[in-house]
């Protein structure tokens, strides 16, 4: 049976972008869009990463992989294939970049053999596909380990990590010394802030890119309340039963419906006009949805608002071995609050069977909110963040990794310490307490995302690095 499996998102056109960023930034990104394809010629550009739904990663690729194919790219993606043993292993390689060190202990040489192994194999199958010239952006620590059988075909590899902490313990310097070795021939690195790039990554060949969203997408394209009403009554998360079909229009054009429901945790349901606090995020101990439900169980009073920790469906997350241990986790610590905060705190777990239909949910969910937090102990950058700010939500977000980037002065809160519980309900209260401080607090917050971290400026910066990686 083969380990890769192709995604092929359907082609996106660029031209729809200009209504929201502008004419000036349309013509760039046409313009050097242009200038690659001369470039590229016959060669193709192959994205390899580790999953096709379920994480930041494979959400910006169905994006940036449309609007490259939109634009005339010769551009593929690939994702690999492994035992759960395997996962496990990059698993604890990505907790220990985040300086976390698991009962397991640090990554060695049998986690070596087997992480080699299962590469190996996907790169058998790799090598049959790619030609001489071709450029290969590698995603992960999942990933690193194709690196010398690619250039070693001529391929030009470059490897995009999207995770990495501001600081280095035992933990960090491990899991980058592990990788260094499988990295050694790439062309270059992309990280997402420059502090992340480990000592050895050269820095003429390092390149930092933030991530994107697009606006357009099944996740941030607007909502009508009606619509997000509906959504949240499909799925699970609202008292009243659905009265309207959660109709959406999909990236084909096409008619689509939510008509899934959750898996939702809850002895109640808040109303259509109820405050909502909400972290939507994977089941992943450094995105610490317990932390936040101490938190706003012990801070936030009963009659302020229901919280909403949501999540893709353990199961659905192949790369991901630890998601449903994280949310029976967050399932026990539930079942032990005291009554009244019980009632007001939901845990859901949304399907992926249907990632545009997932992607609606989130976007209902999010739209919905009254305050949007990410409390991350640790986080490359936090997507969600820019997500609640293009719809317009006050965010509350922990100050560690990319979160710092995507918060400015006036357009979020930044919290200094995530551990702090009691600063977190506070300022969780005071955006419930002033509306309209919140409110504008959200507008800069759209404001800020549109200039910054939508998909022509992420296109346009990959471009250069390509275009490096070609004329070496």
């Amino acid at each position: 049976m083969a380990l890769l499996k192709e995604v092929t998102p359907r082609a996106l056109q660029v031209g729809r972008l200009e209504p929201v960023i502008g004419p000036d930034r349309s013509a760039q990104l046409v313009a050097g869009a242009a200038r690659l394809r001369e470039r590229l010629g016959e060669r193709t550009i192959w994205n390899v990463s580790s999953a096709a739904v379920g994480g930041g990663v494979a959400e910006m690729l169905q994006v940036l992989v449309g609007y490259a194919a939109g634009l005339g790219f010769p551009v593929r993606w690939l994702v690999i294939g492994g035992e759960p043993a395997f996962f496990g292993v990059t698993k604890r390689l990505h907790n220990q970049i985040h300086g976390e060190v698991g009962a397991e202990g640090l990554v060695d040489g049998s986690d070596a053999l087997l992480y080699e192994q299962v590469l190996a194999a996907n790169a058998d199958e790799l090598i049959e596909l790619v030609r001489p010239g071709d450029v290969a952006l590698l995603h992960d620590p999942q990933t690193a380990g194709l690196t010398e059988r690619l250039t070693g075909a001529g391929v030009r590899v470059i490897w995009r990590c999207h995770i990495g902490i501001d600081w280095q313990n035992e933990a960090t310097r491990a899991a980058w010394e592990f990788l260094r070795t499988y990295l050694a021939t790439a062309f270059g690195f992309i990280f997402t802030r420059r502090q992340y790039a480990p000592a050895w990554a050269t820095p003429a060949r390092t390149w930092v890119i933030p991530p994107s969203i697009d606006p357009f997408s099944a996740k941030n394209a607007d909502l009508d309340a009606q619509t997000t009403e509906a959504v949240l009554a499909t799925v699970g998360l609202l008292r009243d039963p659905a009265r309207e079909l959660a109709r959406f229009t999909r990236a084909d054009g096409s008619a689509g419906e939510v008509s899934r429901g959750g898996l939702v945790v809850g002895e109640d349901r808040p109303g259509p006009h109820d405050p909502i606090v909400t972290q939507v995020s994977r089941w992943d101990r450094l995105k610490d949805m317990a932390g936040v439900m101490r938190g706003f169980a012990a801070c936030v009073p009963p009659d302020h608002a229901y919280l909403v920790l949501a999540g893709p469906d353990v199961a659905g997350v192949a790369d991901d071995p630890e998601g449903a241990a994280v949310f029976s986790e967050c399932l026990e610590q539930w079942h032990q609050l005291p009554a009244q905060a019980r009632a007001r705190v939901l845990l859901v777990t949304l399907p992926l069977d249907d990632p545009e239909e997932n992607a609606v949910m989130v976007n209902a969910i999010q739209r919905h909110a009254a305050v949007i937090v990410q409390k991350s102990l640790a986080e490359g950058f936090g997507l969600t963040v820019a997500e609640g700010m293009w719809k317009g939500r006050p965010v509350i977000g922990s100050a560690v990794g990319g979160i710092v980037d995507q918060i400015a002065d006036g357009t979020g809160v930044l919290l200094p310490d995530p551990a702090d519980l009691g600063a977190f309900g506070t300022q969780v209260c005071r955006l419930l307490d002033q509306p309209e401080q919140s409110e504008r607090m959200g507008w800069a917050g759209r404001e800020y995302a549109r200039e910054h971290f939508l998909g022509d400026r992420h296109l346009l910066r990959l471009a250069e690095v390509v275009e490096a990686a070609i004329a070496d």
